[in-house]
């Protein structure tokens, strides 16, 4: 029996033959190679990799989902059911050291509605 990850994500193979970390992956990049067979998106990419570096140093590596070009402009997409503090991070550090990439979750989802507190009794 297969071990259940901390996120119950089930490791899917796509239409491509891509082996997936999530069935919601795997729906992405069958939607990503369709776009990509229709001629709407261009150099489709698995798993880009980008290295944080500060005076030469390695500090870490982030690695998307996906990245494509579309219009001279790179889109790089991270396919997300939850943000966790390590990815918000990479992404922060990601974004200020590689100018020009701007990195994007799918699905997008309206922010969370907070509910309003109770007003203390005195």
């Amino acid at each position: 029996m297969p071990t259940r990850t901390k996120y119950r994500a089930v490791k899917t193979v796509c239409g491509a033959l891509h082996l997936h970390d999530s069935k919601a992956e795997a729906r992405r990049c069958d939607d990503l190679t369709a776009l990509e067979a229709a001629g709407h998106i261009s150099r489709l990419e698995q798993q880009p990799v980008f290295r944080v570096e500060i005076n030469g140093k390695l500090m870490c590596r982030y690695v998307a989902d996906f990245a494509w070009f579309t219009d001279d402009c790179r889109i790089v997409e991270d396919c997300k059911g939850f943000k966790t503090d390590i990815y918000r991070l990479k992404k922060k550090l990601v974004e200020a050291s590689h100018p020009g990439v701007v990195i994007t979750e799918w699905p997008v989802r309206a922010p969370k509605k907070r509910k309003p507190r109770a007003k203390a009794t005195a």
